[in-house]
């Protein structure tokens, strides 16, 4: 795969150590939501965003001077460093009580999120070009480790709570997660090796940072910003989503989030190799375009609708002879025909919604219930109604009883799984394919390009959690993560078709100019 034999090695050590930081990066979203759930702190859903946020906020700030000192110094050093902060970070919190205590503690372990730009370029130096999309690919595949949190953590509090029988129990999880960074900071201080970018060490500040001038650096952050910053904001988003949305354990919430996020992970390497040999462009056209299309399914939430159903009118004047529950008999005085009108259905007793609840039904499709009911009249100027009673005239074409119909919705829990992780599959191979992008546009500056581009993305993962909490809190609808999602999916896909039809124009006028009209033919 390379001609360098220790590669594997710095490789299988990047991504090992990506995979333990991430678990880390992820904490806050099966932690803040325990706590809140079980009544530990009372938290807004904006509060509890922004905490799930500022880890991430860190993790994309710093990210951009990590990848130049990675550059600069080495991955070696910066890895190591990176592991012991965030383990202080991790220490800190498991003494916080106050929300201010919470916030710095997520600040500082949230420098786990670094290990990316550092793992991007350490990666990078030891791979040609011809593998590098595979080898980033392999070495993302580390987003996996999101999944040791949304699998294991919920157990480990379970544990450690006695069952949220002893909720102060929650402070030995982050004394876990300590323990083992600083472990996997010794292991790789000691099993891998120093190595530099190409001309990395004798670059000035200007120079290190002129690629940045370039539109598509900032492109490729706004791809990065969907596929990894949508991938972080619902690694977390998602455990509070199916407890609060579904009203699922948090055990099974984590499991099922889990769902979406270790595929998601692991396919990264798919994602590299597809890269490799189809394209990055062209595997980001199917990207974007799954991504939209799913989450547009995403788009309507679990609900009940009230809707004006189908009612009876009177096909005859007359007054009315009998009048019971379900039939009304009006005779015409004129003809003296006698018609009969019977109202169907009955008005369920409670929603379907709260039947699921208590039956535990399960249903994919919407259903409906219609039913009909006597209607009332004005009786008088003053516009007071009353209802129809034996001995009333009726006109023709008066409404004698209205109808009804409820719609219901159950956004079908596991249909709904299905759907998030198609998303994530797709947000896996997309990562990787904007990575794929970088080392061929900017091979002497991977560290601050896939610095910036990781800053970019990491803000995605800041802002995508406080964004959905801002949307709940003011909606009440859980569903409008998905719708925007479903916007910014779509501004990123015409950009990229704007883009590709420009450089159509520009290197290949001509072709261009034929694939738009059929009818030009190429003269020899």
């Amino acid at each position: 795969m390379t001609e360098d034999p220790k590669a594997i090695k710095i490789l299988i050590m990047n991504t090992l150590a990506f995979s333990l930081c991430f678990a880390v990066w992820m904490l806050n979203g099966v932690l803040v939501t325990f706590l809140t759930t079980n009544g530990v702190y009372k938290w807004s859903p904006l509060e509890i965003g922004v905490l799930m946020a500022i880890p991430v906020l860190t993790g994309s700030l710093i990210r951009l001077p990590v990848g130049i000192w990675t550059d600069k110094y080495g991955g070696r050093i910066v890895y190591f460093w990176v592991l012991i902060a965030s383990a202080i970070g991790l220490v800190y919190l498991h003494v916080a009580h106050t929300y201010f205590d919470f916030v710095v503690a997520s600040l500082i372990f949230g420098l786990s999120g670094t290990a990316f730009a550092v793992g991007i370029a350490y990666t990078s130096v030891w791979f040609s070009k011809k593998y590098q999309g595979f080898a980033l690919g392999i070495f993302g595949a580390g987003n996996a480790g999101s999944a040791i949190t949304l699998l294991g953590a919920p157990k480990l509090l379970n544990y450690f709570t006695a069952n949220g029988t002893y909720l102060e129990g929650w402070r030995w999880l982050p004394i876990v997660y300590a323990i083992v960074i600083v472990l996997m900071a010794i292991a790789f201080w000691f099993l891998t090796e120093h190595k530099l970018t190409p001309h990395g060490a004798g670059k000035t500040f200007s120079e290190r940072m002129a690629p940045l001038r370039h539109m598509r650096v900032w492109r490729f952050g706004a791809y990065y910003f969907l596929v990894f910053g949508g991938f972080v904001g619902l690694s977390q988003w998602l455990v509070p989503y199916y407890v609060k949305g579904y009203g699922a354990s948090l055990v099974f919430a984590g499991a099922l989030a889990a769902i979406f996020s270790f595929p998601s992970g692991v396919i990264r390497a798919l994602g590299g190799w597809l890269s490799d040999h189809f394209g990055a462009r062209r595997v980001m056209y199917w990207v974007l375009s799954t991504i939209g299309i799913f989450c547009f399914l995403l788009f309507f939430p679990q609900m009940t609708i009230l809707s004006p159903g189908n009612g009876i009118t009177a096909s005859e004047p007359g007054k009315i002879i009998s009048l019971s529950g379900k039939e009304m008999i009006v005779e015409n005085p004129k003809s003296g025909n006698k018609i009969t009108y019977k109202i169907s259905g009955q008005a369920p007793a409670a929603t379907n919604m709260e039947l699921d609840t208590q039956n535990g039904d399960s249903h994919i499709w919407p259903t409906s219930t219609t039913w009909q009911y006597w209607t009332e009249r004005t009786v008088n100027s003053n516009g007071e109604n009353a209802a129809f009673k034996v001995g009333d005239e009726v006109k023709k074409g008066e409404l004698l009883a209205r109808g009804m119909t409820q719609i219901y919705f159950q956004a079908n829990i596991y249909i709904f799984t299905f759907f998030v992780f198609v998303i994530g599959i797709a947000m896996g191979i997309g990562k990787a394919a904007v990575y794929k992008y970088i080392p061929d546009y900017f091979p002497e500056d991977v560290g601050v390009v896939g610095g910036m581009v990781g800053v970019l993305g990491g803000l995605g993962g800041f802002f995508t959690p406080i964004i959905f909490g801002w949307l709940l809190q003011t909606t009440g609808i859980w569903t409008t993560s998905w719708m925007f999602f479903a916007i910014f999916t779509v501004i990123c896909l015409v950009w990229l078709h704007l883009v590709v039809q420009k450089m159509m124009r520009s290197e290949a006028p001509f072709l261009s100019r034929r694939i738009e009209n059929e009818n030009l033919t190429i003269n020899n």
